[in-house]
């Protein structure tokens, strides 16, 4: 009776999580994420302590950074919303180049990113303790610059209408990313705990404008304006958590490289044919309780960026675009701090802040591709609170500062003319946690 009981939850868990998986791209917008494409955390909770707590699993959103950490989960059910406006365009100065000289500031600067987490403890089955079901967006990248005049550089390229920030009226790329996880976690010792979560992944991506560039592409076709292209793949994430002592604990996790298919409407684009995998990423992390209801965490997070040829290779490459080795945004791989701080005020009250700063994937001889895509923020202020309603209802909120990024550059096709990149954000998230039937989680 225990086991059919326990199937049958989670299945019915396991059916709204795909509702929403299903509906995900409906419901959000695409968003420009922090750490380069990627978002900087998960829920509400993650939110407010800037992406920090690798090592401190304490409600269902963990199975998106740790598996491990489920262990220490409630039953329960979370729902978030965040509001996220990244605020980016670019200037052009010096001499005559492909880009105008002026300000041009992409248009589309409010999204909506929804997440969910639900967790189910399992006790019929031996080599399970929790379950876990996330879905969520991990990134994405979104540009929308309008058809504005464009610059005198545009009369030399045929059949350019001469408007736009690359000669081609209204211009932009618009990168989804959904995931949906089922996590699975496990105590092999008090104290010690593992979890696996296998990833199915969606991303979808939409390019405009881009008709200048076809010439030099090995498919001129499939370089631009090809309406909405979707992509289907797979990864898998795993992690561990390790009390060491009675108030110190440390956690590493990690995102294989997922897999995805090529981007066919896109393949003169894209390097390898229209290949956009999802780069692998590692994070690990301390988690010290200063006094029973404070605990203070401390991250380091690295993303492999530079694995991805699409994503990796500079935009000086000499070869036709689309091919192995053809340009791309010149990423690098980049490194993240994150630090948090958790304040668990009184048994209804938790206060939580966050920083975290990552290193730049760009390069200043990159930016004429990047006007698409500038990743350029690095610092990260965060803060929130959970309020317990009622014994089984939770409210959350989390909210982030992004000052704002610059990077300056050469464009490659007139270096006299200069490209400033430049980008800053906000973001708001609301959240709901529902508990189902046992009570929160003893404090560590």
């Amino acid at each position: 009776m225990i086991v059919k009981n326990s199937i049958t939850a989670f299945v019915a868990g396991s059916g709204l999580a795909l509702a929403v998986a299903g509906g995900l791209q409906l419901a959000s917008s695409p968003a420009f994420a922090t750490e380069g494409y990627f978002q900087y955390g998960f829920g509400a909770r993650q939110k407010a302590l800037a992406g920090a707590g690798v090592a401190d699993g304490r409600d269902a959103t963990t199975a998106s950074l740790n598996p491990a950490g489920l262990v220490n989960a409630p039953v329960e059910l979370q729902i978030s919303g965040t509001l996220f406006s990244p605020l980016r365009g670019f200037t052009g100065s010096g001499a005559v180049g492909f880009t105008p000289d002026a300000d041009d500031e992409s248009h589309s600067n409010y999204f909506v990113v929804p997440n969910l987490a639900f967790t189910y403890r399992d006790h019929g089955l031996p080599f399970v303790d929790v379950i876990g079901v996330t879905v969520y967006g991990n990134g994405g990248m979104n540009t929308d610059y309008p058809a504005r005049a464009g610059s005198a550089f545009c009369g030399f390229i045929p059949n350019s209408p001469g408007t736009g920030p690359l000669c081609f009226g209204k211009t932009g790329v618009n990168l989804q990313q959904a995931f949906l996880s089922v996590a699975f976690a496990k105590t092999l010792l008090p104290g010690l705990s593992v979890g696996v979560a296998p990833i199915l992944a969606r991303q979808q991506m939409e390019i405009e404008g881009l008709q200048g560039f076809a010439g030099n592409s090995i498919d001129p076709a499939h370089v631009t304006n090809q309406g909405t292209d979707v992509s289907w793949g797979g990864g898998v994430r795993a992690g561990l958590e390790w009390a060491v002592a009675r108030n110190f604990r440390v956690g590493v996790a990690g995102n294989s490289r997922i897999w995805m298919h090529e981007f066919e409407n896109y393949r003169g684009i894209f390097a390898e044919q229209g290949d956009f995998d999802i780069p692998a990423s590692l994070q690990a992390g301390v988690a010290f309780d200063a006094a029973p209801n404070l605990t203070v965490l401390a991250d380091y997070k690295h993303i492999w960026y530079g694995s991805i040829a699409s994503i990796a290779n500079p935009s000086t490459n000499l070869t036709q675009l689309g091919s192995d080795n053809g340009p791309g945004f010149g990423w690098k791989d980049i490194d993240i701090v994150k630090l948090g701080v958790e304040w668990r005020q009184s048994r209804d009250l938790t206060l939580r802040a966050g920083y975290a700063y990552n290193t730049s994937p760009l390069q200043s001889r990159d930016v004429l591709f990047n006007i698409i895509a500038p990743a350029v923020v690095q610092h990260h202020i965060t803060g929130g609170f959970e309020y317990r309603w009622n014994k089984d209802l939770s409210l959350e909120l989390a909210a982030a500062y992004v000052p704002e990024g610059t990077l300056s550059g050469p464009e490659s096709t007139s270096p006299a003319h200069t490209i400033e990149l430049d980008m800053h954000q906000w973001e708001a998230t609301f959240g709901v946690k529902y508990l189902f039937g046992e009570p929160p989680v003893a404090l560590k």
